[in-house]
């Protein structure tokens, strides 16, 4: 089981960037797959996940209306769509696999090694 994320990078506040998760030893229909992201010096937090089942969809209310979280299951792909960026959105952004959709990183078993994005002026 591996998941691989892609497309972080340095961009100025306003700005758009889209996250991939690239999974690999699974399909996307048997785990849940959540965004989280770890600020310098602070605990990994939720951003969003989507459900494994029916797509349903939840999203941490600082990314609300900002960020869409979608998923490719023939390309085995997660995406995080991230618009209107913040310099408080910068962080290391992880994807994370779940037997079930969870906000809690306590529930997922498998992790990326993270991509780095940067909001700055």
């Amino acid at each position: 089981v591996q998941l691989v994320e892609s497309g972080g990078g340095l961009v100025q506040p306003g700005g758009s960037l889209r996250l991939s998760c690239e999974v690999s030893g699974f399909t996307l229909d048997y785990y849940a797959i959540g965004w989280f992201r770890q600020a310098s010096g602070k605990e990994r937090e939720g951003v969003s996940c989507i459900n494994r089942i029916n797509g349903s969809t939840w999203y941490a209310d600082s990314v609300q209306g900002r960020f869409t979280i979608s998923r490719d299951n023939a390309k085995y792909l997660v995406y995080l769509q991230m618009n209107d960026l913040k310099p408080e959105d910068t962080a290391v952004y992880y994807c994370g696999g779940a037997a079930f959709q969870s906000r809690e990183k306590n529930h997922y078993s498998e992790w990326g090694q993270g991509t780095q994005v940067t909001v700055s002026s």
